[in-house]
């Protein structure tokens, strides 16, 4: 049976090799609350893709809108997410020199300490010895205990197989599917490599040259379980973006990449099943939306038409090199990693041993200021360790020498600082914008004004704000203390209803509850200022904006109001979906990424788009506010494809170790 595209897990969204231990995402969909029909099929295949759709900035320029690393967005439709990832890059060393100026002092318990070197054991030119974490190579000696390294400086030595890659002729248009992909020799005989170079735009759907649906070339090639097929566009003339996926014979998608360098593409795939695979070169905007179907293509585009030009293709299939150091953690202990040389994929697994956050990127533009961990290179990670005992750095993705640095951190409320304040605002609020992008300060409306919206009266408020506290006291608090991973987890929790002002106090933090995209020049639902694994900047704001929250009923999937009907508790639902909203946003500044809003686990830190039922904590009848409602708790998910990280983010164990009192 032909299939259109398909499931993409997220360990292949990046650059990630699948290693035992790797985690697989389920199902997922970046696809917009909309109604799918105000989207053209290629539209909507990219977005499952987990490719963006919306015009692209130019590379390393800001972006319009929020960031959507902070944002919880109603329609990721009208996002950048690789302009983001980008433009983050691009600040990432600017933002780490800035951090480094203003923070004159860390805090005591985040004060640096010079890096030991620590020489790769792995003979020279060779690979296989350290490839996967049972076999890594053990530091002793590291950790945040006395008398411990806390900082090291890895040197090693990415050894790949070398594979030629003998020039191959390009096939002849039309190329544009799965039936009629273009052979490159790979898999045939003793062929491992190839150079193919070849124009999208050429064939008889260019703008051109054709009906102007967009051109796409499909190349074939196999290769057997165990190998790594490095897949790779160049475009040194011309104005070409390229997008790549790799499909099976049957159309499933298993890897896609846009913009590893520039807006060059590359995919690294561990083939675990071996066979036929089916390269697909497609412009940024331009994907197909059946791959058996070379007419599938959207059209020119609105705004902002798919690029076309000349491209060289590198196609390899052959054996490379990882490597794994074993680093012997304490529970709590707050780590970040970035690497530096010709490797391009960072990670760490966690002691089961699975992956916990394998990175291709730099997102660390979106560290507070405070925040001590590492930034700079061509990819950083970070991690918080819920149980004691030997977790595991990795390296891929390139050949050569490189560096990695690898720092150990405690919880900066652990000690003799007060307990952390988490102060939720429902009365409006003046909030300086400029934190979120935004143009500065901007009076926001209180959750009052909004009543009306939920078909709720004043005399419903006090009681909503009651249970909306309850139910962030749930998910921030309670739930975590009954993790019983952390016995000195603390955190209070305040309100504008039952508590004088906390804002500008001492390590409180706190989210505003109330105002308007219009109000605060915010194009979001909810935005956290930071993204602070361990918690290191105590005294930060979120916003939570009610009138998307508000809209009228089938508006879009971001409206509560969307869920409810003659069958629903509207002041239970209301205040569910508020809290859970809240807890999110508050989950941001506490140390948490987004999670895979589509995968089989619900949790408080899934991505909006069509995953906003789910958030709200709506049950299987898809009515809010009934008994099937579920309650939306921190913890294991997958990360959200968009964002390219990859592997299993505990949301609870990172928030309940950076709340330490």
């Amino acid at each position: 049976m032909r299939r259109s595209i398909a499931t993409v897990s997220a360990a292949v969204l990046g650059l990630a090799l699948i290693t035992p231990g790797a985690a697989q995402a389920g199902p997922h969909s970046l696809a917009p609350a909309a109604p799918s029909g105000e989207l053209s099929p290629a539209d909507q295949a990219s977005l499952e893709a987990g490719v963006g759709v919306a015009p692209k900035a130019p590379y390393g320029a800001k972006p319009k809108g929020p960031n959507p690393f902070l944002a919880e967005v109603a329609d990721p439709a009208k996002v950048d997410y690789s302009g983001w990832a980008n433009y983050m890059k691009s600040q990432a060393k600017a933002k780490a020199a800035v951090r480094a100026k203003q923070t004159k002092a860390l805090k005591a318990a985040a004060a640096p300490k010079p890096a030991v070197v620590v020489d790769e054991d792995e003979l020279p030119g060779s690979s296989g010895g350290n490839d996967v974490p049972v076999n890594a190579q053990r530091i002793i000696g590291y950790g945040t205990g006395a008398g411990q390294f806390p900082n090291i400086r890895i040197l090693g030595s990415l050894d790949n197989e070398v594979v030629s890659t003998p020039t191959v002729a390009p096939a002849p248009e039309d190329n544009g599917s799965i039936p009629l992909a273009g052979p490159t020799g790979i898999g045939v005989g003793t062929q491992s490599g190839a150079v193919i170079t070849s124009q999208i735009g050429d064939g008889p759907h260019g703008r051109q040259t054709g009906d102007g649906s967009n051109d796409f070339d499909f190349y074939k090639l196999t290769a057997p379980a165990g190998k790594v097929l490095t897949l790779s566009t160049a475009t040194p003339t011309g104005p070409l973006d390229t997008v790549l996926q790799l499909f099976t014979p049957d159309g499933t998608l298993v890897a896609v990449n846009d913009d590893f360098s520039g807006v060059d593409s590359r995919i690294v795939y561990r083939v675990t099943t071996g066979g036929d695979f089916y390269l697909a070169v497609s412009a940024y905007g331009g994907l197909p939306a059946d791959p058996f179907d070379s007419g599938s293509g959207g059209g020119i585009g609105d705004p902002t038409p798919p690029t076309e030009g000349p491209y060289t293709l590198t196609l390899t299939s052959g054996g490379v090199d990882e490597d794994f150091y074993a680093v012997k953690l304490r529970a709590g202990d707050v780590i970040g990693a970035s690497v530096s040389g010709p490797a391009t994929y960072l990670t760490v697994y966690d002691t089961v041993p699975r992956e916990v956050h394998g990175s291709r990127q730099d997102a660390s533009y979106i560290y507070p200021v405070d925040s001590p961990l590492p930034a700079g290179g061509n990819a950083v990670t970070d991690y918080v360790a819920t149980k004691a005992g030997w977790h595991y750095i990795g390296v891929a993705s390139g050949s050569g020498a490189y560096q990695v640095t690898v720092e150990a951190y405690r919880p900066v409320l652990q000690g003799a600082k007060p307990q952390q304040t988490l102060y939720l605002d429902f009365d409006g609020a003046r909030v300086n914008t400029g934190i979120f992008d935004g143009n500065g300060n901007r009076d926001l409306s209180p959750l009052a004004s909004f009543l009306t919206r939920w078909g709720l009266t004043r005399a419903d408020e006090d009681a909503l704000i009651d249970l909306v506290v309850a139910g962030v006291t749930e998910n921030i608090k309670s739930d975590l203390e009954a993790s019983g991973l952390n016995p000195k987890f603390k955190v209070k929790i305040a309100n504008s209803k039952d508590n004088a002002d906390q804002w500008g106090k001492a390590n409180v933090s706190r989210v505003v509850v109330g105002g308007t995209i219009e109000e605060s020049g915010v194009d979001t639902i909810g935005i956290a200022q930071s993204i602070d694994p361990g918690n290191f900047e105590t005294e930060e704001t979120a916003l939570v904006l009610l009138d998307v929250l508000s809209d009228p009923a089938g508006s879009t999937a971001a409206s509560l109001n969307t869920y409810i009907t003659s069958d629903s508790d509207r002041l239970k639902f209301v205040a569910q979906g508020l809290a859970n909203v809240i807890s999110h946003e508050a989950g941001h500044f506490f140390g948490d990424f987004h999670t895979d809003n589509q995968d089989a686990l619900p949790n408080l830190m899934d991505a909006g788009g069509t995953g906003f039922g789910t958030l709200f904590g709506v049950g299987p009848d898809g009515v809010g506010g009934t008994a099937d409602d579920i309650d939306v708790d921190f913890g294991d998910s997958a990360f959200l494809p968009a964002e390219q990280f990859v592997g299993t983010e505990d949301t609870l164990g990172r928030i309940v170790f950076g709340l330490t009192s």
